[in-house]
């Protein structure tokens, strides 16, 4: 995957026309609403229009992503969107992202994080702990139930599939006592009333890119890179390609318990914290950079290249730590 090198600044001409291609649940819908309004911002003769699709990964629920191919599942029908010029970019959770794009393919963008971490969801029970013995507990991800299992190995972890809409109707159907989702998206929605509780990294340590947005484009039109330069969150991008550099070191994907965090901290120091859950167990590494990062060197990539690579260097050093 070449990564973006976006320019830093506004770019030498505006678009007449951009096309957005997305998902269609409703989370997927709002990131994309979110892009397009951020565009029309920065280009209001710009006309931006999203182009909808349904993608493997949504259709198919009776299995898990590890079962079915993983995350390119979220990815591939709009990657085609893409290369076959319907769509100048796609918007992601970065979480779905795999870590290596496709050849031709590359994140143009990533933007400023939501909340990244964990959100408890009950209709009966205000906490975690406060959960009974056995408690029927919903998950679509094995770093999640990993931890659930750590913290409480008497509850019952039970695979949760679906759409964001798709888990809380089960949860309010009874099908669970409670479930977990990612705050991002409920808080997106419109939904933080939901929430009962957040788990705390220490206690459910998010996905690698987890509350992030991540644009994806065709690595042949750096036009659309420049376009897009005023979106990057700098500081964002960096957290996130410590943690990703994790999975990527270690072969992540949906089929391992991998979890990874980054923060920057206030002192400029880039913090990761990583975990790994395997053989019934789990391993935990937590490191930092020798030297600060600079997170407001720019919209882009281009010329800023010691700190991203400290970020990736970062994530290789925590993946050693949990080998």
């Amino acid at each position: 995957m070449s990564l973006a090198s976006a320019s830093a600044g506004a770019p030498r001409s505006a678009p007449a026309r951009l096309v957005i291609a997305t998902r269609e649940s409703r989370l997927a819908l709002w990131q994309a609403h979110h892009v397009r309004d951020r565009l029309r911002e920065l280009y209001p003769q710009c006309n931006v229009e999203l182009l909808g699709m349904t993608t493997v990964g949504d259709q198919v629920l009776d299995r898990s992503l590890n079962e079915i191919g993983g995350k390119g599942l979220f990815t591939k029908e709009l990657e085609v969107a893409l290369a076959d010029g319907r769509a100048d970019l796609a918007v992601h959770s970065l979480k779905d992202v795999p870590m290596e794009l496709p050849e031709g393919f590359e994140l143009a963008a990533v933007m400023r994080r939501e909340d990244p971490r964990d959100a408890f969801v009950s209709v009966r029970h205000a906490s975690l702990d406060s959960l009974p013995q056995g408690a029927k507990v919903g998950t679509s991800s094995l770093r999640r139930a990993a931890q659930l299992t750590e913290r409480r190995p008497d509850l019952q972890i039970l695979p949760l599939r679906g759409n964001l809409d798709t888990r809380l109707g089960k949860l309010d159907r009874g099908e669970y006592d409670a479930i977990v989702l990612a705050a991002a998206g409920l808080k997106r929605l419109g939904l933080a009333d939901r929430i009962r509780e957040i788990l705390p990294p220490t206690s459910s340590l998010p996905a690698p890119g987890q509350g992030a947005l991540g644009i994806e484009v065709l690595s042949g039109r750096p036009e659309v890179r420049d376009w897009l330069a005023p979106l990057v969150d700098r500081r964002t991008w960096l957290e996130v390609t410590a943690e990703r550099s994790v999975s990527r070191a270690l072969g992540g994907s949906c089929r391992i318990p991998l979890a990874a965090y980054a923060v920057v901290q206030p002192d400029g120091l880039l913090k990761l914290e990583a975990l790994l859950a395997t053989d019934g167990r789990i391993r935990r590494a937590a490191v930092h950079t020798a030297a600060a990062v600079d997170t407001a060197g720019g919209t882009g990539r281009e010329g800023e290249g010691t700190d991203y690579a400290a970020a990736e260097a970062l994530g290789e050093r925590a993946a050693i730590g949990l080998r």
